[in-house]
């Protein structure tokens, strides 16, 4: 898994976004010892992975082509605190609704997203749709957090073999560090057009020096609208998800999630603060894992 991460991701953004991560696990340990102290658990680990659809600034909203064509891939590592279950003891800890429905999921992912203005204005054959069409991005972005899940049915009797299928829900909060990126086709001696990276601006001698010096020297302000620096942000996410048992110590598990940014930039561009602008970025992310239980 950790290959997976070095591989998809640069170097220097996982160097500088180390910190967060190492801070991540000390809380993990930190929470897991003083939950242990006071209830006892049993501990599960396992990978998930699937396709994220990034909801942004890229293309038109409710515009189906702009929803099947922005969609990335993500991955990540889950642990899961179990109270249902004490590895200390080898038994069952003491019933209580909340041991018996109720787990807590500690991740780290991350997924990475191309994207592209799509829509009918994107499709117009003139300078204006062809600047969108020349205009594309691309964000990283790196989620640590917790959720609590759900279950309806008995956490002991899916983990004794009662029935195959555990459904659950769940909601949480991450932090989020992204890194995106933009660039355009539409060049003149090497120089990107400014009026390309500001492809909403109605002005079309907009070819600000700023925009363009900003962009070549990599500074990441290109002025109004797009901002490819690294930031900093929350996700408040929520899912729905079943659980399939595949063995005493494994379980398949499918979740249907959504993860709303409390930024506007996590795809680096943010074209119109008006009204038309209503939410900020957001993605649906699909995945399959696998969970083990630890002894």
């Amino acid at each position: 898994m950790f290959d997976i991460f070095l591989y998809i991701c640069s170097p220097n953004y996982l160097l500088m976004r180390a910190k967060y991560l190492l801070l991540a696990l000390l809380l993990m340990v930190i929470t897991q010892q003083g939950l242990n102290a006071q209830f006892g658990f049993s501990h599960e680990l396992g990978v998930i992975a699937g396709p994220v659809a990034f909801q942004s600034d890229y293309g038109e909203r409710s515009n189906v082509e702009t929803n099947l064509g922005n969609v990335g891939f993500g991955v990540g590592i889950v642990h899961y605190l179990n109270f249902a279950y004490q590895a200390d003891c080898n038994c069952y800890s003491k019933y209580t609704y909340f041991n018996d429905h109720f787990k807590v999921r500690n991740e780290i992912d991350f997924h990475i997203t191309n994207l592209d203005n799509f829509g009918p204005e994107a499709s117009d054959n003139d300078f204006g749709g062809l600047r969108l069409r020349a205009h594309k991005g691309r964000t990283q972005v790196l989620e640590i957090g917790s959720q609590l899940e759900y279950f309806p049915m008995s956490i002991r009797d899916f983990s004794a073999g009662a029935y195959k299928f555990a459904p659950y829900v769940s909601v949480g909060a991450h932090f989020v560090s992204f890194n995106p990126s933009a660039t355009t086709s539409l060049r003149e001696d090497g120089n990107i057009f400014g009026q390309v990276l500001n492809p909403f601006t109605t002005d079309p001698t907009d070819t600000g020096p700023a925009i363009i010096e900003g962009f070549n020297v990599g500074e990441g302000q290109m002025g109004t609208g797009i901002d490819t620096r690294v930031g900093d942000t929350w996700a408040i996410t929520w899912s729905v998800g079943t659980r399939y048992k595949l063995g005493i110590l494994s379980d398949l598990n499918i979740d249907l999630r959504w993860h709303y940014y409390t930024s506007n930039w996590v795809d680096g561009l943010n074209p119109d603060p008006r009204p038309v602008n209503r939410v900020n970025d957001w993605i649906f992310w699909m995945n399959v894992g696998y969970i083990y239980y630890l002894d």
